[in-house]
């Protein structure tokens, strides 16, 4: 890529599109496009079939895509499938259709198996069965894949797709009917403190920046305590507890989403389609690159580095009776050492830049 190449980052509004769209200025680029939704609509066939025709973008980050937690995943899967696959259909094909040189498409760790070997290796994709919950969107994301590697075995493309792990950080999504597991974390404890300390200006600043259930800082005491109670957060006379979903004992790997924009940005500069793969190989399989830090914790612990981060004193009570998910998810990160990118931030760091970003808004 040119310093002067028109770039167009789909999604540059959310948690990895908009740590792109600052990557790419940060390092000299200034001809970057970026529509919210109001905007582009990128389900809409014809609308984004109208927008490659004007623009004429040569490079595409595809980081645009319906996402959501684990609750939100199992809720409504099937605008998990349709939504994602038309956004990924529309924007690898009018990429395509319009002569892009270069598409980088993000998918999700979430693509490989439920019973997946420790750590995941690339090849491990379609090996057995995925995890229930978020299989639509799994499928949606491995389909992104092999659209990719199709139209580049077919039409000459140059489309490459990495497989972020979690991901966490700046314009994260802290909806607690829909988040990841992290900023949810960060935010039921924060609220977990501010009941603590019965700081009612810092609840009420809190819901009006993000409503719940359509509760904002306006409503009544007892609505707002009722609403928080429905979402794990409860005062008795002795402590507050925030309530977390499952057993606290599964294993996640987590990334600074600002790093993984790093790794996206360095793969759309130095790595190409026919570097993602074997060619002594008859069959062009699994070219996706895996993004990660390769080491990984229990919720329990990511939970207790949050309280410890916050100075929440409360109880931290693990719900068993709530699914786990996968128990471990450990990405194998050493094809995208081998192609010259590492991690530099430890998961302590990240969630302190986290929690700083989050409550100074």
């Amino acid at each position: 890529m040119k310093k002067n190449s028109k770039i167009y980052v789909a999604g540059h509004n959310g948690l990895v599109g908009s740590a792109i769209w600052k990557n790419l200025q940060s390092k000299g680029y200034t001809n970057l496009i970026g529509k919210s939704f109001d905007e582009l609509d990128l389900r809409n066939q014809d609308a984004v079939a109208a927008f490659f025709a004007t623009e004429k973008p040569e490079y595409v980050f595809l980081a645009a895509a319906k996402v959501g937690g684990i609750v939100a995943n199992n809720t409504y899967r099937a605008d998990f499938i349709y939504e994602n696959l038309q956004i990924q259909n529309n924007i690898i094909h009018q990429s395509y259709v319009n002569g892009v040189k270069k598409l980088c498409f993000l998918g999700s760790t979430c693509i490989y198996p439920k019973e997946a070997p420790q750590p995941m290796p690339e090849d491990c994709l379609l090996t057995s069965p995925l995890e229930y919950t978020n299989e639509p969107y799994a499928i949606a994301k491995i389909a992104g894949i092999k659209m990719c590697e199709s139209y580049n075995i077919q039409y000459g493309t140059n489309f490459v797709s990495v497989m972020p792990t979690n991901l966490y950080g700046p314009n994260d999504n802290f909806n607690l009917e829909t988040s990841h597991v992290l900023p949810a974390l960060i935010r039921k404890i924060h609220l977990g403190k501010c009941l603590e300390n019965e700081n009612w200006d810092a609840i009420r600043k809190d819901l009006t920046r993000r409503p719940i259930e359509g509760i904002n800082g306006e409503a009544k005491e007892n609505e707002i305590i009722a609403i928080l109670n429905k979402y794990g957060l409860r005062k008795n006379e002795s402590t507050v507890e925030v309530e977390i979903w499952g057993t606290g004992t599964p294993r996640r790997e987590f990334l600074w989403s600002e790093e993984m924009a790093d790794a996206t940005v360095f793969v759309m500069e130095n790595v190409n389609f026919t570097d993602t793969y074997n060619k002594a190989n008859k069959e062009i399989r699994n070219t996706h690159i895996n993004i990660g830090t390769g080491k990984d914790l229990s919720i329990k612990e990511v939970a207790e580095i949050i309280q410890k981060t916050i100075g929440f004193k409360g109880k931290l009570f693990f719900n068993a009776s709530k699914p786990d998910g996968t128990l471990k998810k450990l990405t194998n990160v050493d094809k995208i050492h081998q192609l010259g990118w590492k991690h530099k931030i430890e998961i302590e760091e990240g969630i302190e830049k986290m929690y700083h970003w989050y409550s100074i808004l």
